[in-house]
């Protein structure tokens, strides 16, 4: 495999060898996926009613009964009680643990954003002290950086930490909000401004005087996860607790934030799938007009729209997994300066981690929304699964960062790598206007396979650069402050990063298996690749508009038309295709 750099995409193609698939998975962590899957069918899902109800005794002993099959242990070294696994078996355990509903979230906050901290970035003795109770979960965990008057603006924490005359605790005075697990974590990774200056990362035991935690909120959906206030009043944290260094605590918090916006898309992708085949089995069972629903094409469109997303999604994922575990895997945990390393290591694919965050969160409240939309006045009423589901989406929308703060993440973590010289964004650009002076290499004919989807990549990766590079241009250092041109353009690098994952793992696929075998993959990748290029364009026409006017605008807007001639694909026979598959299945499906 080639190593590319976080944000490469943008400016160089990759391989299908150089990415890594939900089909290269080794045996023992497909196995791994089925341990958590038959977890939460015959243990989770019946305890949900009851965890709903606040009673979260369900969701400490299902914690503890998830440590006994080693699950909460997969990420934390083997010295430390865990079981030191990489990054890809990780995705696999939380896409498995989606379906679980709220206890995906008490699971994942634990595991992830309140574990990981620790594994990170914390000192030997701090490893010795918290990791083992966590991988056993003796000890439950839990993240707490929010503030009611600080959300997205993580930086602007009011929480003070000042050192004791004695010099022996931090005094913390502040609130913490909408902490998930807060009703009964006993750990928490806790951010304050130590003399109301040095963002800090401090490791805060529920025990500690002066630490004490608000009533539940009520929530719209999640109902059987904990969600509550974290209150300090003076509260008494040692200095062996900081985290990481004294005024660093934003190097913690933005590389567990990204590392949790990666957790939460592989999420969104387990959530999509069970979705599609709540869907996909009702669509089978309900009958109208003398035959199953299913039967009729525009059920069929449903069923293959959310089919593909969901594929989109989920190729995206874990070509970032692998990324990832590429990052990481160099990385001696023991070493001093292991937080160091993987705070780069981890920040190296922030855009990768954003891009997967808004995808898939946007790809799991469509696939929620037809899922309701299929089962029709039934999915509106509380007995149907579905409903649940379309409740508890709408939140990934807001967590780990709102999807609007991560549009406007993707282009500027992309500006200030090409300002340090970290990716050759800007030559690439200056590249591209050269190249558009000429004529644009014809679209081939289509005789292999995805053959044009290919080079619609290429193309999607040209107006992508065309577009950005002509706002940079234009705006210059007032870039900042076009949010709506930011964000298009984030739309559009997400959306070439989502079609060129699909693509790359269909390739891959017809070369390991060929194009029959793979012909499930390939029809799937063909309609993600060109409804996102539908969408690159039409995002390139709205933000040309807003850059260019006169003649320059209709000049440019000739160079999209240059870029974005192909002849467009047979969706509707696609989708049917797709949709058969899915129903015969069952569910999702990459089956041809």
């Amino acid at each position: 495999m080639t190593r590319h750099k976080g944000g490469s995409f943008l400016i160089e193609a990759a391989a299908p060898e150089d990415v890594f698939t939900p089909e290269d998975l080794s045996a023992e962590q497909r196995a791994i996926g089925d341990t958590v899957r038959e977890f939460v069918e015959r243990e989770v899902w019946p305890a949900l009613p009851a965890m709903e109800r606040h009673e979260f005794e369900h969701n400490v002993r299902l914690l503890r009964r998830a440590a006994e099959l080693g699950l909460t242990g997969i990420e934390i070294p083997e010295e430390f009680g865990g079981l030191g696994l990489d990054k890809v078996t990780a995705a696999v355990v939380t896409e498995n643990m989606g379906p679980g509903a709220s206890f995906a979230v008490t699971f994942g906050a634990h595991t992830g954003i309140g574990t990981l901290p620790i594994v990170f970035f914390g000192n030997r003795d701090q490893k010795a002290r918290y990791l083992p109770a966590l991988a056993s979960a003796e000890k439950i965990a839990a993240y707490a950086l929010t503030e009611p008057e600080s959300g997205s603006d993580a930086l602007s924490a009011r929480t003070t930490a000042r050192l004791s005359p004695d010099g022996q605790h931090y005094i913390l005075n502040g609130t913490k909000q909408w902490i998930s697990n807060g009703g009964f974590a006993d750990v928490f990774v806790l951010y304050a401004k130590v003399d109301g200056e040095k963002f800090t990362a401090f490791i805060v035991e529920r025990g500690f005087p002066g630490v004490s935690t608000g009533a539940e909120e009520h929530k719209m959906g999640l109902l059987g996860s904990s969600t509550v206030q974290v209150i300090l009043q003076d509260a008494q944290v040692p200095v062996a607790n900081v985290l990481h260094e004294v005024g660093k605590g934003h190097q913690v918090a933005f590389n567990i934030l990204n590392i949790g916006r990666f957790k939460l898309a592989a999420g969104c992708v387990g959530s999509s799938k069970h979705v599609l085949g709540l869907a996909a089995r009702y669509a089978q069972e309900r009958h109208q007009f003398g035959r199953p629903i299913a039967s009729f094409p525009l059920i069929q469109q449903k069923l293959a729209d959310m089919a593909v997303r969901t594929y989109a999604a989920e190729s995206m994922v874990y070509r970032t997994a692998g990324l990832l575990e590429e990052g990481l895997a160099e990385i001696d945990p023991g070493a001093e300066d292991a937080g160091r390393l993987s705070a780069r290591a981890i920040h190296e694919y922030a855009v990768e981690a954003s891009a997967n965050k808004v995808f898939a969160s946007e790809v799991l409240d469509f696939v929620v929304d037809e899922g309701v939309q299929i089962h029709g006045g039934y999915g509106y009423m509380r007995e149907y699964e579905v409903e649940r589901a379309f409740r508890d989406a709408r939140i990934n929308r807001i967590f780990e960062g709102t999807n609007e703060i991560n549009r406007l993440l993707v282009p500027g973590e992309l500006v200030r790598r090409a300002l340090k010289g970290d990716l050759a964004l800007l030559p690439a650009m200056e590249q591209l206007q050269r190249e558009l002076v000429t004529l644009v290499p014809p679209v081939p004919a289509g005789a292999v396979p995805l053959e044009v989807e290919s080079w619609l990549v290429e193309a999607a990766r040209k107006l992508t650069l065309m577009v950005a590079g002509l706002g940079v241009q234009k705006y210059g250092t007032a870039l900042e402050g076009e949010q709506e041109l930011l964000a298009g353009v984030a739309d559009m690098v997400i959306d070439l990063f989502a079609m060129e994952s699909a693509i790359l793992r269909a390739r891959k696929a017809v070369l390991r298996s060929g194009p029959e075998d793979a012909q499930g993959h390939v029809d799937l990748a063909t309609a993600a690749t060109h409804d996102a290029f539908d969408r690159i364009e039409s995002t390139a026409r709205r933000l040309l508009a807003a850059i260019e006017e006169g003649d320059a605008l209709r000049s440019q807007l000739a160079v999209v038309r240059k870029l974005a001639r192909r002849d467009p694909v047979n969706r509707v026979a696609l989708g049917r295709r797709i949709a058969r598959r899915v129903l015969a299945a069952g569910g999702y499906t990459v089956a041809g």
